[in-house]
């Protein structure tokens, strides 16, 4: 009954003067939907990235060392030998896909006067699979076409752009230059931010009619069959090249590995410390907010000074007059609190809408309910803490001395 009067009381003091009520709790407001927001759009970001990029983390590249070898002299070429000595599923079970590439870089022509400097890859009918590539239009070549060694070719968006205008449908079915050999355009492949100046074909045509090389490959793309694969894969990968090009010493290896998924954890682990470093500057907001609070309180004490020395002249107990006010604090608080849950949830799911419109690849803010429990606690315990002083302030005036007051 008591705890009723009081949150009724509480109330009427904060209608008393709305202004001043709404200005004070706006920093509670602020902060809680700051942190509810920042939160959120720091979970898209990072579930984006690991969408868009998890995939690569399965992924171990395998190198020739340029240069000479130190104590070892020169690094001998990466062959096709190894590439089947690494497919042997006894020796490397944890390995699910070995794709070898064959690279240089050739004039690509479609017409007269018409011709551009790119890459050319010689690659494997799985390649688009294990280096997550996608194609826009059209397809990629067949098995059979990689073993008949058939002039095919996918092109990427810079090509099409800088050959056919940027028209796909034009570029698509179309025979261009490729050095000296001409090859059909049979598919277009999607822009993944670095290598779209490419053109892709089978190895055994790209050795045959551009790149020669015989047997040897320029590096290979090593799949692990799940993340938690990859060290055992990465192993596996070592211990192979070390028995072919018998190597004893791992300082003097011809060859170099990597594995993406270390540089994965460590942008992720980047972006874990910005989200937390965002989140705290947002909550200097709530501390603004408090300090706003434990401000307003005092001056209500103030204000009321001859009220608390008529309570406490008929008998009012120093608790209750600190319930009182703490219960004010607490209300104001949390007001502000359910307001910034309010507004902050919002703006979550307003740009949610407005990322997958805008920037569908960015990553889409996720809603935390674990931030926004935690971040209307927060202001809850502001409430509790700030009308913490001005509470015993009031509890502890003397009743003659209140009762004087001007």
């Amino acid at each position: 009954m008591y705890f009723a009067e009081a949150v009724t009381m509480a109330f009427r003091a904060l209608r008393t003067n709305r202004l001043r009520s709404a200005l004070t709790t706006l920093g509670i407001v602020i902060g809680v939907s700051a942190v509810i927001l920042l939160v959120g759009l720091g979970t898209g970001m990072r579930n984006g990235f690991n969408e868009a990029f998890g995939a690569y983390a399965r992924v171990i590249t395998l190198t020739k060392v340029q240069g000479s070898v130190p104590g070892g002299g020169q690094p001998r070429d990466l062959r096709d030998a190894d590439v089947t000595a690494l497919q042997d599923r006894q020796a490397a079970p944890d390995i699910s896909a070995v794709e070898p590439q064959l690279s240089g870089r050739t004039i690509i022509s479609a017409g007269a006067g018409s011709q551009i400097t790119a890459i050319v890859q010689g690659v494997g009918p799985n390649f688009l699979t294990v280096a997550k590539r996608d194609i826009v239009l059209g397809r990629m070549f067949t098995p059979t076409e990689a073993q008949d060694r058939e002039r095919v070719a996918l092109i990427g968006p810079e090509v099409v752009r800088d050959l056919f205008g940027g028209d796909n449908a034009k570029a698509l079915g179309s025979v261009v230059r490729i050095d000296r050999g001409s090859f059909e355009v049979i598919g277009i492949l999607k822009s993944a931010g670095e290598f779209d100046n490419v053109a892709l074909m089978p190895l055994s045509a790209a050795r045959s009619y551009l790149l020669g090389g015989a047997d040897k490959v320029t590096y290979v793309m090593v799949q692990a069959a799940t993340v938690p694969q990859v060290p055992a894969a990465l192993e596996q990968v070592e211990r192979i090249m070390d028995q072919r090009h018998n190597i004893a010493d791992p300082g003097k290896r011809d060859y170099e590995t990597e594995a993406l998924q270390k540089q994965l954890d460590e942008i992720n682990t980047f972006m874990g410390f910005l989200n937390a470093f965002t989140v705290a500057v947002a909550a200097i907001s709530l501390l603004v907010g408090a300090i706003g609070v434990a401000n307003i309180m005092l001056v209500s004490v103030t204000e009321r000074t001859r009220e608390i020395g008529i309570r406490k002249a008929l008998g009012a107990p120093r608790a209750a007059i600190m319930k009182q006010f703490l219960i004010e604090s607490v209300v104001l608080a949390g007001m502000g609190g359910l307001a910034g849950v309010t507004v902050g949830v919002s703006l979550v799911l307003a740009s949610q809408e407005i990322m997958r419109r805008a920037a569908p690849d960015f990553g889409t803010p996720e809603l935390s309910w674990v931030a926004v429990v935690v971040a209307f606690t927060v202001s809850m315990v502001i409430g509790l803490v700030a009308g913490g002083y001005p509470a015993y302030r009031a509890a502890t005036l003397r009743p003659v001395q209140a009762l004087r007051y001007e």
